[in-house]
C-alpha cells in the first residue's frame, strides 16, 4: 500500500499546508517513518501525532514539520495546536470509516505540516490543520485528483502563497489590446485607465517593443502584475533565441511571423513550450495560412494561437479573416483562432461568429479618448462573465 495526499486550508500566518504518505509498516513508508522517527535534526524534530498525552491516534501517524523551529512559540505550536489537529483528524477518520478496509495496526502515516514562524492564533492553527488532514487524507485514498480534474484545474486559479497569478487562456473569448505605440506616457495612461479583466489580454506590439525593447515588458509586468503580456516580436529567424527571449522578459506569450521557414516555427514553438509560454503565429500577408497550419501538424508541432491579422496598411478593406474552420480542421481543433486589424466595436460578433477566440484591438481602444469605457464596450459586445475569483480553493 502506497497512498499520496496533499491538502492545503486556511489563509494568513495560521494558513496550514499537509503533504501525506500512507503505507504499510513493512514497505518504503514504514522504513521512511522508521528512518525519520530515528534520525532527528536541529528544529525539524518529527513527533508522534497523539490526541492528548498518552494517546497515540491510529493509525500511527508521524508529524514532520516542514520549518525549521527556532521560536519556543513554534515549538509550542508544533507540539500543541498542529499535533492535536493532525492526530484528531487521523483518528476521526477512522471513526468516519475512512480506514474500513485497512488493518490500521499494519499502516503507518507521514504527515509533513507547514506552520509560519509569524503565526499566533492556535484556535486557527489547529481548526486549519485538522482540516488540511482530513482532507488530505480523503485525497489520498480517493486518488485525487483525478486527471480530467487536474487538466480541468491547472490553469484556472492562482497558487495561494505565490503572490501573483500567471494568467492562461482556457475560457474565450478574449480581448487583446495591442499597444502599437511609440511614447512611454501613452504606455502608461493606456495600462492606467485599462479595466482590470481576466478577459482582457495586453500585447507590446512591434514598434513598441522596437522602440524600448524587450525591458518594456518587465514595465508592463510592474504596472500589471497580474495581465497576460504578449511580446509581438514578429520574429522571422533564430526562433528558439527569440522565444527565450521573451519568456525571460516575462511575457506569457511570444508572437512569430507566419512568414518564417517552417524550420523557424519549428524551434520558437518548441522553444515556447519549454519555457512555459504561449507562442503565437501571425498569418500577415501569408497567401494560405492552413497550409503553414497543416505542414505543423505533420511534424506534430503546433502553436497555441494563429492570429489572421489584416495589415493596418491594409485597412478600408472588406474584413477577411479567412477560412477559419479549415484552420480549426487542420490543427484537429487544438488551437486558438486571434483576429486583428482595424476591429471596431461593431464587427465584433461578427468576428466570434467566424470562429474567433480572440478579437485584438489596437487604435479603437489606444487612442481613444475615454480608454476604459472603449475597452469595457468590446468587453460588452464578447459577453463573457469574469471568472469566479471566490472559489473556495478546496472545491471541485
Amino acid at each position: 500500500m502506497y497512498f499520496i495526499g496533499e491538502a492545503l486550508v486556511g489563509e494568513g500566518a495560521e494558513l496550514a499546508h499537509i503533504d501525506l504518505l500512507i503505507g504499510d509498516k513493512s514497505g518504503p513508508v514504514g522504513t521512511a517513518f522508521a528512518n525519520a522517527a530515528s534520525q532527528m535534526s536541529a528544529g525539524h524534530t518529527p513527533l508522534l501525532a497523539v490526541v492528548r498525552p498518552n494517546l497515540l491516534t491510529k493509525p500511527a501517524t508521524l508529524v514532520i514539520p516542514k520549518v525549521t523551529l527556532k521560536k519556543e512559540q513554534q515549538v509550542n505550536q508544533m507540539f500543541g495546536p498542529v499535533q492535536a489537529a493532525v492526530a484528531k483528524a487521523v483518528a476521526d477518520a477512522l471513526e468516519e470509516g475512512v480506514f474500513e478496509d485497512v488493518d490500521v495496526e499494519d499502516v503507518v502515516i507521514l504527515a509533513s505540516a507547514f506552520l509560519h514562524p509569524d503565526a499566533s492564533d492556535y484556535n486557527r492553527i489547529y481548526r486549519y490543520n485538522y482540516g488540511a488532514t482530513k482532507l488530505a487524507i480523503a485525497r489520498a485514498f480517493g486518488g485525487f485528483p483525478d486527471t480530467a480534474t487536474l487538466i480541468k484545474e491547472k490553469d484556472r486559479a492562482a497558487h495561494a502563497v505565490m503572490g501573483f497569478k500567471v494568467a492562461r487562456l482556457w475560457d474565450p473569448p478574449y480581448l487583446q489590446v495591442a499597444m502599437d505605440l511609440v511614447e512611454m506616457k501613452q504606455v502608461e495612461a493606456v495600462l492606467t485607465a485599462l479595466p482590470k479583466n481576466d478577459h482582457l489580454l495586453i500585447e507590446a506590439g512591434t514598434p513598441l517593443i522596437k522602440q524600448f525593447g524587450l525591458s518594456i515588458i518587465a514595465e508592463i509586468r510592474r504596472m500589471r502584475p497580474d495581465a497576460f503580456i504578449i511580446a509581438d516580436l514578429k520574429t522571422l529567424d533564430t526562433g528558439n533565441l527569440e522565444a527565450r527571449m521573451a519568456a525571460n522578459s516575462s511575457a506569457d506569450a511570444v508572437v512569430i511571423s507566419g512568414l518564417a521557414p517552417i524550420a523557424t516555427l519549428e524551434k520558437a514553438i518548441a522553444e515556447a513550450k519549454k519555457t512555459g509560454i504561449y507562442s503565437v503565429i501571425d498569418m500577415l500577408n501569408v497567401p494560405n495560412p492552413v497550409d503553414i497550419v497543416s505542414a505543423l501538424a505533420e511534424r506534430g508541432v503546433l502553436p497555441d494561437v494563429v492570429e489572421m491579422h489584416r495589415a493596418i496598411d491594409a485597412e478600408g478593406e472588406e474584413y477577411n479573416w479567412g477560412d477559419i474552420p479549415a484552420i480549426r480542421k487542420a490543427a484537429d481543433d487544438r488551437i486558438l483562432i486571434a483576429t486583428a486589424g482595424g476591429i471596431r466595436q461593431h464587427v465584433v460578433k461578427d468576428a466570434l461568429g467566424a470562429g474567433a477566440d480572440i478579437i485584438v484591438v489596437g487604435r479603437a481602444i489606444t487612442a481613444s479618448k475615454n480608454i476604459q469605457n472603449a475597452a469595457e464596450g468590446f468587453l460588452d459586445e464578447m459577453n463573457n462573465p469574469e471568472i469566479d475569483q471566490f472559489r473556495v480553493m478546496t472545491d471541485f
